[in-house]
């Protein structure tokens, strides 16, 4: 426990000098496998132009880099705060074993960084979201889609 604690500790001073450095917002996270840190990250969308440069985003990537593989099974990653749908989202993708995390998305939101309506338009019809969407050329997607069911040389995820 108090390993996982120096893990999130770690986490936290990176949101804590992201204030300080005005890279981003006040969030940080590393990844750890068999017990050392193998990715870092700390939010970088203003400073990067990037809104998906979030703190999780950034660790995943910096790990993935590390280790030189797109997969971090065997890793846990420690945020310093709840992670928003986006990097949930990327830490499934990423198949990371455990997520440990700090403040809360009510923390978060105190400090004007709330995702809870995103959360919402998960719920509503297609129809009825803030942003429209339509659907074309399904047909010439499911060609590509046959494609990849046939390649011999791909490599599955």
């Amino acid at each position: 426990m108090e390993e996982s604690k120096e893990f999130m500790n770690e986490a936290i001073k990176l949101a804590e000098s992201n204030i300080e450095k005005q890279n981003g917002g006040p969030f940080g996270a590393v990844i750890v496998k068999d017990g050392k840190i193998v990715g870092r990250g700390n939010n970088q969308v203003t400073s990067q132009n990037d809104p998906t440069a979030h703190a999780e985003v950034q660790a995943i990537r910096n790990a993935c880099k590390n280790l030189n593989t797109f997969n971090l099974e065997g890793c846990e990653i420690y945020a310093s705060c709840e992670p928003c749908p986006m990097c949930l989202g990327a830490i499934y993708w990423a198949r990371l074993d455990k997520l440990f995390y700090a403040g809360t998305k009510d923390d978060a939101a105190k400090a004007n960084f709330d995702d809870s309506f995103i959360y919402k338009e998960f719920n509503l019809p297609k129809g009825e979201r803030s942003i429209p969407s339509s659907q074309l050329m399904r047909d010439k997607a499911v060609e590509v889609f046959d494609q990849w069911i046939e390649s011999e040389n791909k490599i599955p995820y």
